[in-house]
């Protein structure tokens, strides 16, 4: 009698290739759990940043619309009827909206001036800077750096010798010299995006360098444009060392105004700061929110090349 042995079968799929794959697949699952805590880890991280940054002004908001006499237990009251006659003395009984309104034509004044002069600045440096335009764009940020102590007591003596002492035409001066170097640098970049046969071809058709400057370049400029002015607009709209040191009563801005009225002895006098530190914060909050879109489209756009 014939006895068959069968002989075993081999599954060849599962050859050497099964640990390779059982390896990579512990690999993914390990990426992807090390992901997922990286994301937790740098959400929390942000969510702490967040709350940190935004405690100060909910807390001067909570001060404003609580009753006068909730606003400065301690304990802090948390439960409370809001008021909001904090706003309303302020807008009122003091000169808020006057020092808000020339805040905003100072703030203006300085976009339209930084713009109208650094736009051609700009441009020169970055299609005609030669050798000597690094040497004054390193000089430039050297300016920047120095701090403002060193540059406003120069200003004060100057308005002072001109007679335009506390007036908007010395503060908006100042704050566009101040700023002036950060303009340059943020429009550079976007100047240097642009291709040089943009200004050749229009050379070509018979325009001269500010001609191909004013009707071919600066259309193309809105992005950046629009970034150097939203950053000048808040920069003057938050300056407060300058307008300290270059007004006194006629040109007073909303930062000053609103140190001028810490040094008052009424504990009232809280609340009210407290109002117009929020009403400080909206306009800026409202210009960052429109403007996002821009600043974060021209900053990438912008990026100076080496």
């Amino acid at each position: 009698m014939t006895t068959t042995l069968d002989s075993p079968t081999v599954n060849m799929s599962a050859g050497p290739s099964a640990p390779r794959t059982a390896e990579r697949e512990r690999t993914r699952r390990a990426k992807k759990l090390h992901d997922r805590n990286l994301t937790v880890t740098l959400g929390l991280v942000l969510t702490f940043v967040v709350v940190m940054s935004l405690s100060p002004f909910v807390w001067a908001f909570l001060t404003a619309v609580k009753p006068f006499q909730a606003a400065f237990t301690n304990p802090p009251t948390w439960i409370f009827e809001p008021q909001f006659g904090a706003f309303a003395d302020l807008w009122r009984g003091t000169q808020f909206a006057s020092v808000l309104g020339n805040t905003f034509l100072v703030a203006v004044l300085t976009v339209i001036v930084a713009l109208c002069v650094g736009a051609p600045a700009a441009y020169a440096f970055a299609r005609y800077a030669g050798v000597i335009g690094p040497i004054l764009l390193i000089l430039a940020v050297v300016l920047r750096t120095i701090p403002r102590f060193a540059i406003v007591l120069p200003f004060y003596e100057a308005s002072q010798a001109l007679g335009i002492y506390d007036t908007n035409f010395a503060l908006v001066a100042a704050l566009v010299a101040v700023n002036m170097p950060f303009t340059l640098l943020l429009l550079i970049g976007f100047f240097r995006d642009i291709p040089k046969e943009l200004d050749e071809a229009a050379m070509i058709d018979g325009c001269s360098h500010f001609g191909a400057f004013r009707r071919v370049i600066i259309p193309l400029m809105g992005p950046g444009l629009v970034t150097a002015g939203v950053f000048t607009l808040l920069v003057a709209f938050q300056e407060y060392l300058v307008a300290l040191t270059l007004t006194q009563n006629s040109a007073v801005t909303i930062p000053v105004f609103i140190a001028a009225q810490k040094g008052a002895d009424d504990v009232s006098t809280y609340q009210t700061l407290a109002a117009a530190s929020i009403l400080l914060v909206i306009p800026v909050v409202f210009i960052a929110i429109f403007a996002r879109k821009y600043l974060v489209a021209g900053l990438g756009g912008g990026a100076v090349k080496g």
